[in-house]
């Protein structure tokens, strides 16, 4: 991956991050000190040390692999550092992170889908990674569920991994997606009986 000059602040929070331990604080103490600019790279560091689990398996639920989610994780924490300044104090904090996580995993996915020959056969690829990453330590049954899960088109298998995985509220969901309730409702019925489908074959 290259590296360029925005890059090295991000870098370097993260070492200091992961050489000193945070206690946590609250979203809206987070949000209060990443508005200032004396207080920003400490707020920074509370995002990562505190988002950065979360933002991770949502990540890797996406693209799969785990060498994949630590790239799209990185530029998602890069994106979040360039765009501190942008960030509204009257915005969730949860949402707006969410909300980069999500668009770097789809952009990703999308470039990746444009190095394919047929578009279509993606979802294949990423069950044949499954089959070959050896970070992943679930059991057939789990395999079986992401393979089904891998037939989803990406914004669906979105919403299903939002709801199924971290047993999101539709309200949280429609906020970080930009998206109405119904919509979503109608989209996890759907990802869920095809996720069905597919596990009744095996």
């Amino acid at each position: 991956m290259k590296f360029d000059f925005l890059i090295k602040p991000f870098c370097k929070l993260v070492i200091k991050v992961q050489n000193k331990n945070l206690q946590d604080k609250s979203s809206s103490e987070i949000s209060k000190l990443i508005q200032e600019p004396q207080t920003k790279e400490v707020g920074f560091r509370y995002i990562v040390s505190q988002y950065k689990e979360r933002l991770y398996w949502l990540i890797r639920r996406m693209v799969i692999h785990h060498v994949d989610a630590e790239d799209v994780m990185q530029n998602t924490f890069i994106k979040i550092w360039q765009n501190l300044e942008k960030f509204r104090g009257d915005a969730d904090l949860y949402t707006w992170l969410y909300r980069i996580a999500v668009n770097e995993s789809l952009a990703f996915l999308n470039k990746k889908k444009k190095q394919q020959f047929n578009l279509n056969d993606y979802g294949d690829v990423l069950s044949e990674q499954l089959e070959s990453d050896s970070f992943f330590d679930g059991s057939e049954a789990q395999k079986l569920l992401q393979k089904a899960i891998l037939t989803l088109p990406d914004q669906q298998r979105l919403v299903f991994n939002m709801r199924y995985f971290e047993e999101m509220k539709y309200q949280d969901m429609a906020r970080i997606l930009d998206r109405s309730e119904g919509a979503l409702k109608a989209n996890y019925h759907h990802a869920v009986k095809k996720v069905e489908d597919f596990c009744k074959q095996y």
